[in-house]
């Protein structure tokens, strides 16, 4: 997550501040109702960030939500399974 936010502030000012904001907000969306984002593996969800093309996946264990990855959505599409 740092690594883009900071190459989206390499290409433009203040992008990679709009980025990071970005993904707090999928965060605040899924501590309030984590249950309304789709399972794309049994147990794990992902919450899409609004015009970054990065995802959150997550898990809920024991009623908290525990982050696996902040993941671009179309590079290495399986590498956080071994975060599981």
């Amino acid at each position: 997550m740092n690594a883009a936010a900071a190459y989206y502030e390499s290409q433009q000012r203040n992008l990679g501040g709009r980025f990071l904001a970005s993904v707090q907000d999928v965060l605040n969306r899924i501590r309030i109702n984590p249950l309304m984002y789709r399972q794309v593996e049994p147990g794990i969800r992902r919450c899409l960030v609004r015009t970054f093309p990065y995802g959150v996946l997550f898990r809920i264990e024991n009623e908290q939500v525990v982050i696996i990855a902040v993941m671009h959505m179309h590079r290495e599409p399986g590498y956080w399974n071994q975060r599981t």
